[in-house]
């Protein structure tokens, strides 16, 4: 039996037996509650001086359930290491999760679950999005375990649970279809009530009767009023949460706008005197759902990307095991040395190594090149590649969590957490412009009212929607969402939100040579014996010593000799190896680091030396081949103005002979990691702004450096990788097409806000002085978003 008292927190009846029995004190009075969970979620809020919430939620609470045994054993679950090993990224001692959350339904509550969150031992970071439902968290396990975090946001009254890409992909289909089902309401509404609007002031059907006039208001009263209740819905949800948390969104001037229109339309119908503008209505209603539908395709594109990347990994895969023995088992459960068996005409199931076989591999969805790539024995493959030719056997060398396709997807998911600059910029003249809007709106309507009153309410309304600045909001996401996805396709991964914006005002291009501007596909072609020691034994010495070296060079060292052990060696980072053996000392590596004199090479062919105690021994050449169209990149580039500086640790002869012809402005040769660190710096203090493109081995610090880096994907672990941005195409007219798309999305934001301001500056004294009605103004505004919107998907050509 009830007692006629809703619970203040989820707003559940109180029970007549609960009267008076859960009651938590919230300024500024008592509050009845219906159960002790709901008191003792309001008792923390209030406690942890959050009370301000239940001021600014716009929905109640979800109902606070007490975690029963089974569910509190479900969440310890997820402390398990091999549990988290699926969806917890870890960096040192920071472990990282994506999180979806259930019951988010308005700002308040991210609110809420953040101030909760924040200030909680062990928690290094959280954001809380309540438009995508996920929580980004990043803690340390020592002071907080994860089932603690779920434990505090499920006792708020939320649930959470690891984020899936095809959840995430699931909610935007269900966003595209509510807007879907809103759009045809309006649209269909808008055709009914504009055939009434023709009868009722156009002069071709003469005189109508006073019935008929007032019959035609009446049925499109009944047509509009579920596109204002129903169609509308977002517009006034987004108001509302605005004004809750003391912002001013376009939404604010719509929902008046709206509002008003049907209440004096409405008004008028009811009395018979004056106006309707019901026509207006459902076509303001129609063309900013349009809008929002489009742009929230253009958003869907780029999500779409991780959702289909995550579909290509397979869900089985055949293990070869220890006995001959082939089993299937789900690819989760691959491990490290995990041999796997890949038939012609399937999807590789993990990122590895070939062991047996040779095919072509299809790499397609990850580079943008659809030409298959030959592969044989100790060649590397990535999963959801497409095996092609031959049958191979694969070692796995990167667990399913840390594959390729997994790493493409969480940085992707970092580098959407932030706005760069010029959205940021956007969003701040859209509120500032909506504040002048609404000012200038009411002083419009007192203007006329002192005028003309019958005027002043259809004029202001006109200004209200002519100015509405939808189109100067969707300038710069659509654009920016446009140029990743487009850029994504070709196998260029955007890692940080800054990039598109910086590209447009780099003035120095640095690169590295060796992985870079040539392949890093190294071949050894023939060996120089300075010594009575065999070739077969001096190739033994040096792969032995280079096996400890992460440079590409060090990959074209290879043997079927059993290799040497050394008592210590030392790695000296650009140069080259050194180890010891007794009282010998042997050291492998350029010419300036083992002291000898440069010699000629034909200029394809790198010379790498060995000595002995300081006496050379062996000279070893290898071939590097140039990458695909580095010469129209660099062409490109310098036709930009941009100065082209090349940063290379190979000798000054090799160098020049290898980039002959090629438009580069500044060559420095010998150049270890720290030198190239300081010329960065030293040009960065010149007020130069460098983008700095390596392959990311042992180029970390100085790809931090940079005002943008690049990458070549398969130049380092993605992981480990300190660039802004990665090429995953191997291809290097890549370069020239991220930098082609950066300088024209740019152009398009300029054109786009260009278009909003001039547009709202130009209808504004048009709309005060009463030179346009509603439903032109209607039209002009609508326009105007779709002209912004058309501009914006000129970059996905």
């Amino acid at each position: 039996m009830s007692n006629g008292t809703d619970c203040y927190h989820c707003g559940e009846v109180v029970l007549a037996a609960d009267k008076n029995k859960y009651k938590v004190y919230i300024a500024p009075e008592e509050r009845e509650m219906c159960c002790p969970g709901c008191q003792s979620v309001a008792e923390m809020i209030v406690g942890s001086g959050l009370s301000s919430y239940y001021e600014h939620r716009t929905d109640l609470s979800p109902t606070a359930k007490q975690l029963v045994p089974d569910e509190l054993l479900r969440l310890e679950i997820y402390d398990d290491n091999e549990i988290q090993d699926e969806f917890v990224y870890q960096d040192g001692e920071i472990k990282e999760i994506t999180l979806t959350v259930e019951g988010l339904t308005c700002a308040a509550c991210a609110w809420l679950i953040e101030k909760s969150l924040r200030n909680t031992k062990g928690i290094h970071f959280i954001n809380v999005n309540a438009t995508s439902n996920r929580i980004s968290i990043k803690w340390i396990d020592e002071h907080i375990k994860l089932s603690d975090i779920l434990k505090r946001i499920n006792n708020l009254g939320y649930s959470a649970s690891p984020f899936q890409a095809d959840q995430h992909e699931l909610m935007y289909n269900k966003q595209l279809k509510s807007y879907f089902r809103r759009l045809g309401l309006a649209g269909l509404a808008t055709m009914q009530v504009m055939m009434f609007a023709v009868a009722l002031y156009s002069t071709w059907f003469g005189d109508m009767e006073e019935m008929y006039r007032q019959l035609f208001r009446w049925v499109s009263l009944i047509v509009a009023t579920p596109v204002l209740l129903y169609s509308a819905q977002p517009f006034y949800s987004n108001a509302l949460r605005n004004l809750r948390t003391r912002t001013l969104g376009m939404d604010v001037p719509v929902s008046i706008a709206l509002l008003g229109a049907y209440t004096a339309s409405a008004y008028a119908t009811m009395t018979g005197t004056g106006e309707v503008y019901f026509e207006s209505i459902s076509m303001f209603t129609f063309f900013l759902l349009f809008g929002r539908y489009l742009e929230l395709r253009a958003r869907k594109k780029t999500s779409e990307l991780s959702a289909n990347m995550a579909k290509l990994i397979p869900n089985m895969a055949l293990r070869l095991n220890a006995d001959k023995t082939e089993k299937l088992i789900p690819t989760k459960q691959l491990d490290i040395g995990d041999y796997v068996i890949v038939k012609s005409g399937e999807v590789i199931p993990c990122d590895g190594t070939i062991i047996n076989g040779e095919t072509s591999v299809d790499e397609s969805m990850l580079t943008g090149e659809f030409l298959p790539i030959v592969k044989s024995i100790d060649s590397g493959v990535y999963t959801g590649s497409l095996n092609v030719e031959q049958t191979i056997t694969v070692c796995v060398t990167k667990t399913h969590k840390h594959n390729l396709i997994s790493e493409i997807i969480r940085l992707q998911n970092t580098a959407q957490s932030s706005k760069p600059q010029i959205s940021v910029l956007a969003d701040k003249i859209s509120r500032y412009f909506v504040l002048a809007l609404l000012i200038i709106s009411a002083g419009t309507y007192l203007f006329w009212l002192g005028h003309d009153p019958d005027k002043a309410f259809w004029i202001t309304l006109s200004v209200l929607v002519a100015t509405c600045p939808c189109a100067l909001s969707l300038a710069t996401p659509t654009a920016l969402t446009c140029a990743t996805s487009f850029l994504s396709q070709r196998g260029i991964l955007i890692r940080k939100e800054h990039v598109l914006e910086s590209l447009t005002n780099i003035n120095e291009v640095a690169f590295d040579k060796t992985g870079t501007l040539t392949k890093g596909a190294f071949t050894l072609t023939s060996i120089k014996a300075e010594c009575d020691m065999q070739n077969e034994e001096l190739l033994r010495l040096a792969t032995s010593l280079e096996k400890h070296s992460t440079h590409p060079i060090a990959t074209a060292f290879k043997t079927d000799m059993a290799l040497m052990e050394f008592d210590k060696t030392e790695n000296h980072i650009g140069l080259g190896i050194s180890g010891t053996i007794g009282s010998d000392v042997y050291k492998i590596g350029s010419a300036s680091f083992t002291n000898q004199v440069s010699l000629e090479s034909d200029g394809k062919e790198i010379l790498v030396y060995l000595i002995k105690n300081d006496l050379l021994i062996a000279r070893f050449y290898i071939q590097d081949e140039m990458r695909d169209n580095v010469s129209t990149t660099l062409d490109y580039i310098a036709a930009t103005g941009v100065d082209i500086t090349l940063l290379t640790g190979d000798t000054k002869d090799n160098t020049n002979k290898v980039t002959e012809g090629l438009a580069i402005t500044n060559r420095k040769t010998s150049q270890s990691p720290e030198s190239k660190l300081a010329y960065i710096n030293q040009q960065q203090a010149n007020n130069k702004l460098v983008l700095m493109v390596g392959d990311g081995v042992n180029d970390a610090p100085v790809l931090s450096a940079a005002t943008v880096s690049v990458a070549m994907g398969e130049g380092s672990d993605l992981a480990k990788n300190s660039a802004d941005v990665v090429l995953l195409s191997t291809d290097f007219i890549a370069m020239k097409y991220m930098l082609a798309t950066a300088t024209k999305t740019y152009k398009i934001i300029k054109q786009n806000l260009m278009w909003a301001l001039g547009y709202n500056s130009l209808i504004l004294p048009l709309a005060m002085s009463g030179s346009v009605p509603p439903y032109i103004a209607v039209v002009g505004m609508s326009l105007s978003s779709l002209l912004v919107i058309g501009n914006s998907l000129r970059l996905l050509k």
